[in-house]
């Protein structure tokens, strides 16, 4: 009896000790392994589906990335549904907030261990400021998705009946909520380009989605923009400007295509354009044929898929955080200015260094998967290939329409692809790198630069 309970003494020792960034990744791999087997049982699925198909999909789902080699809607059961739905749910929000949130209410109080894991991982700075963010997370979730289901629900209840309605719109908006970029329909939302109540109402849940959560709640605290933090008021300013330009620049390089806004009415191409423009940034849902648009078009797009949404939210990319403050590094750089200021505010030299290796990191894991994919599908063109790692990389699921065509090597490529851009470009660095901190100080020296 000794002996055995020091094993199992020793093995829970062993999992506390996991750093953040490994306890993430092997909680994410767990919920890829469980979704996989789930969605290969008989009454998941129709027809035949193999293992590589229902581990894509599984992939894709807790990566909240969205792309898939097969119809969701004609392919999977009710059951696989709500299992891509479940899993969804749980790549967005993370397992270590479904883990943090399990060990609070087995515990009034965690240890300052337990707290100081949660911390890194949430990116909180304040450690009795854990619980309350992750209970916050979660509320905010629900509400949203809630009233998201709510009002598609009502929209589509003209098609289709209440039980119909209902599951479209609770899948619709927790996928939309997470940035999953799933669909149940064949087109993705095309069908819906015309329809406002459903594409405003979707656009609004993975807008709110990938703003982020502690912008959300700041929100909710300040009440007034002039009491916002200066973190809240950057990335509010910013995404709403980067979705005004591209908004205008994705309107002015498709209005005059005739296969995706030149025949539609004005407040048609509006709308579309909005949905165009703003989707990139994570969710994966489309109401135009990507393959169909401009050549110019697809790059904007892919820009936006590299930018992505807020930190600690559903989103991925690099971060509009990480994009801005890089942004404004260079300005202040060329203007000869001491120190970077946000709102009258300084920023730490160490925060533009943690975005430039954030955008290095992602940098080099497209930079890779595009020269493997390219060595395994010669046939492929560049941009549709580039698209396709862009997306994957960033977690955003948009298309050009290859992904079904591509080999299981290529598919392999994109998993990890998908994986790595889940957990982070800082976590994955952490979880391979590891920190090592030195009390001699060297002389400096110039480098030549530029």
């Amino acid at each position: 009896m000794k002996a055995k309970h020091n094993f199992y003494q020793n093995n829970e020792s062993r999992i506390v000790n996991l750093s953040p960034p490994s306890l993430l990744a092997l909680g994410f791999l767990c919920f890829i392994v469980i979704g996989t087997l789930l969605l290969k049982l008989p009454f998941a699925h129709r027809g035949d589906l193999s293992w590589m198909h229902a581990l894509f999909t599984s992939t894709s789902a807790v990566t909240i990335t969205g792309l898939s080699v097969v119809h969701v809607g004609e392919t999977y059961t009710v059951f696989g549904k709500v299992i891509i739905m479940l899993l969804l749910q749980c790549g967005g929000l993370g397992f270590m907030t479904f883990a943090i949130l399990a060990a609070l209410s087995l515990s009034n109080k965690m240890g300052l261990k337990q707290q100081v894991m949660a911390q890194e991982v949430i990116g909180q700075t304040s450690l009795n400021r854990v619980s309350f963010t992750i209970k916050g997370v979660l509320l905010y979730s629900l509400f949203f998705e809630a009233i998201g289901t709510t009002i598609l629900t009502i929209a589509w209840m003209e098609d289709y009946n209440f039980l119909q309605a209902f599951f479209y719109a609770a899948f619709y908006s927790v996928s939309a909520f997470n940035n999953g970029g799933f669909s149940l329909f064949p087109n993705s939302l095309m069908s819906f380009s015309g329809q406002y109540f459903i594409t405003f109402t979707i656009s609004m849940l993975y807008i709110i989605g990938g703003i982020g959560f502690i912008i959300l709640m700041d929100i909710k605290r300040a009440k007034r923009w002039s009491t916002l933090t200066p973190n809240s008021k950057l990335i509010l300013t910013t995404i709403a400007g980067i979705n005004l330009i591209s908004f205008i620049i994705i309107w002015a390089l498709e209005a005059s295509n005739p296969y995706t806004l030149a025949p539609m009415s004005i407040g048609d191409q509006a709308l579309n354009a909005w949905f165009q423009a703003t989707v990139p940034r994570s969710s994966g849902f489309n109401s135009l044929n990507l393959s169909d648009m401009t050549e110019a078009s697809s790059l904007v797009t892919m820009l936006l898929m590299f930018i992505g949404g807020g930190s600690l939210s559903t989103a991925g990319g690099i971060k509009v955080g990480t994009f801005i403050i890089v942004v404004l590094s260079v300005i202040t750089f060329l203007r000869r200015s001491p120190e970077l200021r946000i709102f009258n505010h300084a920023v730490p030299r160490h925060t533009t260094f943690k975005a430039l290796a954030v955008i290095f990191i992602t940098v080099s894991l497209i930079f890779l998967g595009l020269l493997s994919l390219l060595i395994l599908e010669p046939k492929q063109s560049f941009l549709d290939l580039l698209f396709e790692v862009v997306s994957a990389a960033c977690t955003v699921g948009l298309s050009r329409g290859i992904t079904e065509s591509l080999s299981d090597s290529s598919l392999c490529i994109l998993m990890l692809l998908m994986f790595a851009g889940r957990l982070g470009p800082l976590t994955l660095a952490y979880l391979i790198a590891t920190p090592k901190k030195s009390r001699i100080q060297h002389p400096q020296t110039e480098i030549q630069v530029g």
